[in-house]
């Protein structure tokens, strides 16, 4: 039913603890990731159906560039985001028994690929 080894003594707890801090962080990153894809989807987007009724005004960057500067940056903070939460579980893994399974990174490896698709998208202007 549960990753967590039944045998827990007070250092035990503090392992599953500390693992348990790594997940939430994660799972903090793949929020922020998510916001940022999302944001600039949602940019790109009203300004693809707003240059379809009137010329949208063009500055220094425009929306499709701002589009792929924030789904970019999304990306970029999820795949650094799991670099540093494996390294960081790599280091308890020698201390837990049985070693759990991340679901989190399972979700960020999701929302990864939906912003490749976005970035994509924006990209082809598809």
């Amino acid at each position: 039913m549960s990753d967590i080894p039944d045998n827990l003594d007070s250092t035990n707890l503090a392992i599953v603890r500390t693992w348990l801090a790594h997940e939430r962080t994660l799972m903090a990153w793949v929020r922020t990731g998510t916001s940022m894809i999302s944001f600039g989807f949602t940019i790109y987007k009203f300004f693809q159906f707003e240059a379809g009724k009137t010329q949208v005004p063009r500055g220094l960057i425009g929306p499709r560039d701002f589009a792929l500067v924030m789904v970019s940056i999304g990306l970029i903070s999820l795949l650094l985001a799991v670099f540093q939460h494996r390294a960081e579980v790599r280091e308890l893994e020698a201390h837990m028994h049985p070693k759990p399974r991340s679901l989190t990174e399972v979700v960020a490896l999701l929302v990864s690929l939906f912003g490749l698709f976005v970035l994509i998208t924006a990209i082809f202007h598809i």
